[in-house]
């Protein structure tokens, strides 16, 4: 059985920093790309970054780039999202989601996997 358990979320004041984890179980870790996305109040949910087998490849939405650094430990089966300089703008649920491959992926459906999502809130 395939898990992905967030965490790490929280409330933060504008311009401050949260690293979101995600632990995954039950598959293939190592040869799926993962990837981050976020759901705000009354909106889709939007893809915010992603990271293939190679760690190096990873791309980020734009309006989080140059803000959001996504990392993946493959002993850990864990992926992170660090975020600094948060805006309130950022306040959403977020959701870690395991690719179908190892190339990193922008659109959700290419994802099989998908965690509980943990909140995040930006306060101004």
């Amino acid at each position: 059985q395939v898990q992905l358990v967030e965490s790490g979320g929280g409330l933060v004041q504008a311009g401050g920093s949260l690293r979101l984890s995600c632990l995954a179980s039950g598959l293939s870790f190592s040869s799926k790309s993962m990837g981050w996305f976020r759901q705000a109040p009354g909106k889709e949910r939007e893809f915010v970054a992603t990271i293939g087998w190679i760690l190096s490849n990873t791309f980020y939405a734009d309006s989080v780039k140059g803000r959001f650094t996504i990392s993946r430990d493959n002993a850990k089966n864990t992926v992170y999202l660090q975020m600094n300089s948060l805006k309130p703008e950022d306040t959403a649920v977020y959701y870690c989601a395991a690719g179908r491959t190892i190339r990193p992926q922008t659109t959700e459906s290419q994802y099989d996997y998908w965690g509980q999502g943990t909140q995040v809130t930006v306060s101004s």
